[in-house]
């Protein structure tokens, strides 16, 4: 189809207008967002959505369309296509989920998702392996539980992420409450969503079925989390939008508003890099919401519509200026930021075993392994969301806390998770700390094992911790199968980014609190190579490290890498 212009009526028409990108036209013609799904899931001559447009589409509905990659060279071979299936992606802001609600997605995991669910690094579960005529039981499913999949992917503010350690603040509750209202208050209001998936009729209106996201929605994908200091376990600063609570001795009093952060590159294109938000000033309470609509209207309306590569919030704040952005936020909100309030991060990583809460109750961290769960962790789970009371949180570190739990109520979980799982709270410091994407089979864009691949390494990586008196000391590790960074590689202490089968990028350097950036040390290389350079690098550690001193601060120190001092020279 020829270009064309397309005019969005919630842009500021004062702007010159531009060219749009064909993902821009594809949004425009998509009639918010409905396409011609519907009919693309009546097909049974093909198990994928026929329509492309369709499939970029179905993100903004949480499903991405996905083929098995173990079996796609051996079905062309056999003339057949790919063996499609999808995944489903949950809308679930801060992470909390009630005993009700994990009960039903694991009857639906186990009826439709091959008996098994994930937590992603953003607080949520993801189904996998999920046919396309079992797309509707699945929604239709989580709706009875109150749970949907609106905006969990696509052109659109993802998932809000909140601190999920309930004993991290007195405030927890209430910073978790808003981050609800926002993620409620930023989704789609099309009804596309109802109509496709739950059957309701089209409701004829003359007010406009986008108010703020208008016909082509934002130019890429906005993220935005709360974190409640000390705790930077959501990586605050790699948000589109963080917000950090300031309280008093007495109440929750506002937030320090970060903008710009993002992991996604693409490698040999160095006009791409990752960015970590930058503070811009402090808001109270009650202008949250302003400040969310005013920030995502500077991106809706200036962010870039011709080169999805550089479509970021990070690259509209670094093309513009930081000042000009946080002066044009200010203009759209009516009012200046007040200072930013002082404030400091100790950890980013989650408390292990029973913590107790401000309330009094109590709650039992859990380690998932890369956040995936097998039959016999849904078992454990599933037995263990019978007797509970309490809630269930998700944390950014794909592990899973069990909150709000009474005193007189520990030993029996402990019970139940003994019989099932006896050596669950056996894992090694730097296994906590892991983070992997899914990657191979099921993700289109990896390029490389991650989420398969990482526990071998690991178990290589300990025995080289262990000859160094290094098994206790806690270092950040995350792999992603590409260079999108999903897992938050590039602000690990160390970090890894597929670039082939067996081949990585391999990153040093990362603030221990996610403050700061990482930087590759090797390009493109193996296991071989990945382990002796570790292996170099943290015999060093040992000797010479500082009193208190954190690996990705003595690589710095020591010359390994150079320090990254802001994104626009990660790649330098």
């Amino acid at each position: 189809m020829p270009d064309e212009t397309v005019i969005d009526r919630t842009r500021d028409l004062s702007q010159p207008l531009k060219r749009l990108s064909s993902d821009e036209r594809m949004k425009d013609r998509s009639d918010y967002l409905r396409g011609t799904i519907a009919e693309g899931l009546l097909d049974q001559i093909t198990g994928a959505v026929p329509s492309s447009d369709d499939v970029k589409l179905m993100k903004f509905h949480g499903i991405y369309q996905q083929d098995d990659r173990d079996l796609r060279d051996e079905r062309r071979r056999q003339k057949l296509e790919p063996a499609y299936q999808f995944m489903i992606r949950v809308r679930l802001p801060g992470g909390v989920c009630t005993p009700a609600q994990w009960l039903k997605l694991d009857a639906l995991a186990r009826a439709h998702g091959g008996e098994t669910l994930r937590i992603t690094t953003r607080q949520t579960f993801q189904f996998h392996w999920v046919l396309k005529d079992r797309l509707r039981p699945i929604i239709q499913g989580l709706h009875e539980t109150l749970l949907d999949t609106v905006a969990a992917c696509g052109d659109d503010s993802r998932g809000v992420m909140c601190t999920a350690d309930p004993q991290s603040s007195r405030y927890h509750a209430e910073v978790a409450a808003l981050a609800k209202r926002v993620s409620d208050h930023v989704i789609p209001k099309t009804r596309a969503y109802h109509e496709i998936w739950y059957g309701s009729e089209r409701i004829g209106t003359s007010k406009a079925e986008e108010p703020f996201y208008g016909r082509t929605y934002l130019p890429r994908k906005f993220k935005i989390g709360f974190a409640l200091p000390p705790s930077n376990d959501i990586d605050v600063y790699a948000q589109d939008l963080g917000l950090i609570a300031i309280a008093d001795e007495e109440q929750l009093i506002g937030f320090n508003v970060a903008i710009g952060g993002g992991m996604g590159r693409t490698d040999q294109a160095p006009e791409t890099y990752p960015r970590l938000a930058s503070v811009i000033g402090f808001v109270p309470v009650d202008s949250v919401i302003t400040c969310v609509d005013a920030v995502m209207a500077v991106q809706r309306d200036y962010g870039d519509r011709q080169n999805r590569q550089r479509a970021r919030f990070k690259y509209t704040i670094d093309d513009k200026g930081l000042n000009w952005v946080k002066v044009e936020i200010e203009r759209r909100m009516g009012f200046v930021f007040e200072d930013a309030r002082a404030f400091q991060f100790t950890s980013n990583g989650d408390s292990y075993g029973w913590n107790a809460t401000p309330d009094g109750r109590y709650h039992r961290t859990l380690v998932i392994e890369n956040g995936r769960l097998d039959l016999k962790l849904l078992d454990a789970l599933r037995d263990v969301a019978r007797v509970h009371q309490g809630t269930f949180r998700l944390t950014a570190n794909q592990n899973l806390i069990v909150a709000g739990v009474e005193a007189d109520k520990r030993a029996g979980i402990d019970a139940i998770l003994a019989e099932h799982l006896p050596n669950i709270g056996q894992v090694s410091a730097i296994r906590r700390s892991a983070i992997a994407c899914v990657a191979l089979p099921t993700c289109g864009l990896a390029m490389a094992e991650s989420e398969r691949y990482l526990p071998s390494l690991l178990s290589k990586i300990e025995a080289i911790l262990a000859e160094h008196g290094l098994s206790d000391d806690p270092i950040t590790i995350r792999m992603s199968g590409c260079p999108n960074g999903c897992s938050r590689p590039y602000i690990a202490e160390i970090g890894l980014t597929g670039r082939a089968p067996g081949k990585y990028n391999l990153y040093f350097g990362g603030g221990f609190h996610g403050e700061r950036l990482n930087r590759m040390v090797r390009e493109n290389v193996g296991e071989a190579t990945i382990l002796k350079v570790l292996a170099d690098a943290l015999a060093r550690y040992a000797r010479e490290r500082l009193p208190e001193e954190r690996f990705g601060d003595f690589t710095i120190r020591a010359g390994i890498v150079r320090e990254v001092t802001e994104g626009r020279f990660f790649n330098d």
